[in-house]
């Protein structure tokens, strides 16, 4: 399904720490956490041990507490939604738009109550969300925004970078996305006091002395390795080519799925955005045809595929914990019902995809409504 883009630059990298001797807290981290807050255009980066570390500590840093309400949306990963859990807090859903899988900004306002303090838009697959609509939006109500960025990095609306618009926002480094420090992930903004409590955080709540010993806080340990800094700052190098290149893988699966247009339906970039592709998704066009089973018969091709992503409100956690069920979130039901992630990686070649995207007509085409 995808694999990260390593050379032998993030080799040497990652090698000259391991000979260093120095393993944790050490220069490679200020180092990629310099070069990363420029490249974005933000006062502050502050690297962690995930993406998902990254969401919860700038939660903590904007006050969300127990009982408050946290909008956002249900067609992502799950970890958008837990860290939210994870404050004690309640994740209010808001059905998303059709032809960008993002939240919705008139669905978020139907959906803010007296107990609503953030909304945590999550830019998904590549593409940013409408963040102008949203930061509107928040401001009317007086809300904190937390972007998730984790799959968007380098995204733009309306002329402007993913990670740039809120209170804070976060990103991943999983060995999956457009670049990668192994495991990690990033907080951004642009507020001193958010920085400052975030780098506690992540070090058991250390005071800003950094005495070794001196803790004014309850954190965590959310570090981030000296070898994951080291291969951040080697792809942060080429983020730029690499990004351009997986525009092209892209553009050569849009190519072939526009050949089969009456079976399946390529994804959109809204022309306010510019798209950095984590994944490529396609859909297929006709409800009736179990995509589980469109799965498996790829599996026998030697294709993997997955279903991707299921609908957050209905993991039977969050069934049981809140009485989410089928028809809440009617798009995004229909998305995640429909979708199928195709193998998206650089190495790939444009017979690849021109043999992928046949072979998944051929299924789909070939399917019956009993089976494949």
């Amino acid at each position: 399904m995808a694999k990260p883009y390593i050379d032998e630059e993030e080799e040497k990298l990652v090698l000259e720490v391991l000979r260093s001797g120095t393993l944790s807290i050490g220069p490679k981290i200020e180092e990629f956490e310099k070069r990363f807050s420029e490249m974005l255009g933000v006062k502050y980066a502050s690297a962690v041990s995930s993406g998902t570390a990254a969401l919860h500590l700038a939660l903590i840093a904007l006050g969300i507490k127990e009982g408050d309400e946290v909008i956002t949306s249900p067609f992502s990963f799950v970890a958008s939604a837990n860290a939210i859990l994870y404050m004690g807090a309640k994740p209010v859903f808001a059905d998303v738009d059709p032809l960008t899988f993002n939240m919705d900004p008139k669905e978020a306002e139907k959906k803010i109550t007296p107990k609503t303090k953030a909304i945590l838009p999550v830019h998904i697959f590549g593409q940013s969300c409408g963040m102008r609509p949203i930061t509107e939006l928040a401001k009317r109500h007086n809300l904190k925004v937390i972007e998730d960025a984790c799959e968007s990095i380098m995204a733009e609306h309306k002329g402007q970078k993913v990670g740039t618009f809120g209170d804070a926002a976060a990103f991943s480094f999983y060995p999956n996305k457009q670049m990668t420090t192994g495991e990690g992930g990033m907080i951004v903004t642009n507020d001193e006091k958010i920085d400052s409590l975030c780098r506690s955080l992540r070090n058991q709540g250390r005071a800003q002395n950094m005495q070794w010993l001196d803790h004014q806080m309850l954190g965590y340990n959310y570090r981030i390795t000296e070898m994951g800094a080291a291969l951040g700052i080697g792809q942060l190098k080429k983020l730029a080519g690499v990004i351009e290149k997986r525009r092209e893988i892209a553009g050569w699966y849009e190519e072939e799925i526009k050949k089969y247009d009456d079976l399946l339906i390529a994804p959109e970039t809204h022309p306010d955005n510019t798209h950095t592709w984590f994944l490529y998704v396609a859909r297929i066009k006709n409800p009736q045809i179990n995509r589980d089973e469109v799965i498996k018969k790829m599996a026998e091709f030697g294709i993997a595929t997955k279903p991707y992503l299921p609908s957050i409100h209905l993991f039977d956690f969050y069934r049981k914990g809140f009485g989410f069920k089928e028809g809440d979130f009617p798009v995004s039901e229909a998305i995640s019902s429909s979708s199928v992630a195709l193998p998206f990686y650089i190495g790939l070649e444009k017979s690849d995809t021109e043999y992928i995207c046949r072979k998944l007509a051929e299924t789909v085409k070939g399917y019956k409504i009993d089976g494949v």
